[in-house]
């Protein structure tokens, strides 16, 4: 009988064990039981959220691709084009080797895109540390934007955007969110199957090591233990190699011996090739023998579960890969044929002539579905009214300042430039708008589009009301892209939470779920790939329930390109919402909230139909040209949002409104649907006339310095030095 340890190591239970020996009839063997550790592993099985996965809205008129079919999804835009999109974590890896964790990261979802045939043009990220307080905390912040800047900007790969929160939930498990961009012809997108038996399995690429193994099970499906060493189950990447294996699986892409491409990613050779033959509905036979390996006397288990970086599986038509191997060759590729696809429903592991295991794709890509309905049984978010000190409710104009120039200390509301400077992201000179903005945006040659994406993800929201929270983040992320003048069209998650076999995180798992639900169906977007990062939970608690989302848009190049910079003195100021100070709840999950009072607690709401009008409306304003600047109010209330529309071109604002008595809910609250825009005083009227259907109002007008109320006032230059002053430690 296997020992609980080896188990445990697997991340498989007893019950799960005592499964596979029902489907398989018998004791499995080791190499056996490492494929279904891997196979069943929540990295790759998806065993507690596939269920929930089935039921999110994931096709439109756009869609390419069906939500998991494919190694990502793709989208078309028309022109004979199509972008391929997905978000992955590296979450695990990244708080055991920060660098080497966050560039494997990279390079994987890399990969994914590559796989589909598509040139990748942009990277994004969405990355959460802890307070910086710690060395520790510095140290991986530091080592994991050193490790998406080394790897990223050797790729040629602009990274165009992303976000950066910190928050306390974070101690020992930073989440590294990474996301690609693809661009492939509509009629040319790979798949990652076989056609027919006799097609070859190939491997390219990285010759295969001993670094990574576990990394599936070990490392991204169970919490963290201080008993447990992790160093050996992180990859290391080699971005160089990486960028012939780009140019050289493009250049085979278009070669009619190919029939399909996978990365070798989770759970390596085991994962990439038996899904494969899932999905094509073949067996196969691999012999593990011809597998060009990095070091000697290495064993069957190790190679077939290793994670080496850079390696790809190509499924080639039978003595039709001649021509492959020359373009391999002259990238300076090792490949070596390891197997091909057979009739039937097996696969057959050899060593040489020694067959090693045969066991039936069915069971090793079958594992159980959890109903987290039953794991949630009886929790209810606790719900803990917000108490609002009577300092905050009663206007003092020396209190008002204290408060102001003390959150410009936090690391959630500052600039993020000395981040993002470290990433380059002109290369290939696609860029339109860079970091910095509320989205970024990319123009495609040789059509007449223009791409804008954002990625976003407020865990605070999350915490206080998972299936609002996950309202919020969809609204936001596609509020960003309107406020540029894109139309949101498709949706990636990726989905980082606690432990979901315990109440609390199936809880929140259930509840994001429907949130999304409710948000796909108004906005009518579909998430199209994505992946889940569970087990979350460092050594004395769970992070907050963090799901981001990744948003694409798409507008035509003709449209004039706004952002939230104020540009002309004299124009006048708007704001489209249904009020200009929020609610009493607007502290609730707020930056100001947290940052004063160190808790979260409150009551979050949005109403879903007026957000999606007062998007339609912002970009119905930026397509007749009737505006010069838009940007949404969120993290740090108004006060933040104006602050970072006047900064930029050194210009104020005279709002001709006092500030009312709960001014800190009023210049700090974070209530949604609400977005400050400027326009030239000559087109007031058209305006007025274009936003008759929506609750919006005049505050004021761009001036030449200074944030200005009818009762009080706050100095320009102090506000944009501490913006911009960076991080209190070099990260």
């Amino acid at each position: 009988m296997v020992k609980e340890e080896t188990l445990k190591e697997l991340a498989l239970s007893r019950s799960e064990y005592n499964l596979i020996l029902d489907k398989l009839d018998r004791e499995p063997n080791d190499l056996e039981l490492g494929l279904f550790g891997a196979l069943w592993s929540e990295h790759c099985g998806y065993k507690h959220t596939k269920k929930l996965l089935r039921s999110i809205k994931s096709t439109s008129e756009f869609t390419l691709t069906e939500a998991g079919a494919e190694n990502a999804g793709a989208v078309n835009i028309g022109s004979n084009k199509a972008i391929v999109m997905k978000i992955e974590s590296h979450n695990h890896p990244s708080a055991v080797e920060p660098y080497e964790g966050a560039a494997t990261g990279v390079g994987g979802i890399v990969r994914d895109i590559f796989a589909m045939g598509a040139r990748p043009i942009a990277l994004l990220n969405s990355l959460r540390f802890s307070n910086l307080e710690s060395d520790r905390n510095v140290q991986i912040a530091k080592g994991v934007i050193e490790g998406i800047s080394g790897y990223g900007n050797c790729l040629g790969i602009p990274n165009i955007g992303g976000e950066c929160f910190f928050d306390e939930s974070y101690e020992s498990n930073p989440l590294v969110n990474a996301m690609c961009v693809g661009l492939v012809d509509a009629d040319k997108i790979l798949s990652a199957k076989a056609d027919r038996p006799g097609d070859l399995l190939i491997i390219i690429g990285a010759e295969t090591g001993r670094d990574g193994i576990h990394g599936a099970s070990g490392l991204a499906s169970q919490n963290f233990e201080e008993t447990i060493e992790l160093r050996s189950a992180v990859q290391v990447g080699n971005p160089f190699l990486e960028k012939l294996l780009i140019e050289a699986c493009l250049e085979i892409s278009n070669f009619n011996e190919l029939v399909g491409m996978q990365d070798c990613g989770a759970a390596g050779i085991t994962s990439a090739a038996i899904e494969m033959a899932e999905r094509s509905e073949l067996g196969l036979k691999i012999d593990v023998s011809k597998v060009p390996v990095k070091e000697d006397s290495m064993t069957p288990y190790e190679i077939m579960l290793s994670e080496s970086q850079e390696r790809m599986l190509i499924a080639v038509k039978k003595n039709q890969h001649q021509r492959i191997f020359d373009i391999l060759e002259k990238w300076d590729l090792k490949c070596s044929i390891i197997g091909e696809f057979i009739e039937g429903n097996e696969v057959q592991i050899f060593d040489g002539e020694k067959i090693i295991s045969q066991t039936s794709i069915e069971a090793l890509t079958s594992p159980p579905e959890y109903d987290l309905s039953l794991l949630s049984k009886g929790y209810k978010n606790k719900k803990n009214k917000i108490k609002i000190k009577e300092e905050y409710k009663n206007f003092d104009k020396k209190i008002i300042n204290k408060y102001l120039f003390e959150i410009l200390g936090s690391n959630n509301l500052i600039s993020k430039e000395s981040i993002y400077r470290k990433y380059d992201h002109h290369v290939q000179t696609n860029t339109v708008v860079e970091p910095g903005s509320d989205a970024a945006v990319i123009r495609i040659k040789g059509t007449d589009k223009y791409l804008i994406f954002s990625c976003d993800g407020n865990s605070r929201f999350s915490l206080i009301n998972p299936d609002v929270g996950a309202q919020i983040n969809i609204a936001e992320a596609c509020r960003n892209i309107s406020v540029l003048g894109g139309e949101p069209i498709s949706l990636t998650d990726g989905l980082n939470f606690g432990d979901p076999t315990k109440p609390k995180g199936a809880h929140e798992l259930i509840e994001t779920f429907k949130g999304f639900n409710k948000a796909c169906k108004v906005f009518e977007i579909p998430i199209i790939s994505g992946n889940a990062s569970l087990f979350n939970e460092g050594h004395n608690s769970s992070i907050n329930p963090t799901p981001i989302i990744g948003a694409m848009g798409i507008m035509n190049n003709k449209t004039k390109i706004i952002n939230k910079n104020f540009m002309n003195e004299g124009d006048y100021i708007g704001v489209i919402g249904k009020s200009l100070w929020g609610t009493e709840n607007g502290l609730s999950g707020s930056e100001f909230q947290s940052f004063f009072d160190k808790t979260i607690s409150g009551e979050i709401n949005i109403n879903l139909d007026f957000e999606e009008k007062i998007q339609k409306n912002i970009r119905n304003l930026i397509k007749n040209n009737l505006i010069n600047s838009a940007t949404d109010i969120s993290l740090g209330g108004l006060i933040m949002g104006l602050i970072k529309s006047c900064e930029k071109n050194n210009l104020g604002v005279n709002i001709d409104k006092a500030i009312p008595n709960n001014w800190a809910g009023a210049l700090f609250g974070e209530d949604q649907s609400r977005i400050i825009f400027s326009f030239d005083p000559k087109n007031e009227k058209l305006i007025k006339e274009s936003l008759s259907n929506v609750d919006w109002e005049k505050i004021g007008l761009v001036s030449k310095e200074n944030i200005k109320f009818e009762n009080i006032f706050f100095e320009s230059d102090d506000l944009f030095l501490r913006y911009n002053k960076g991080f209190s430690t070099d990260i």
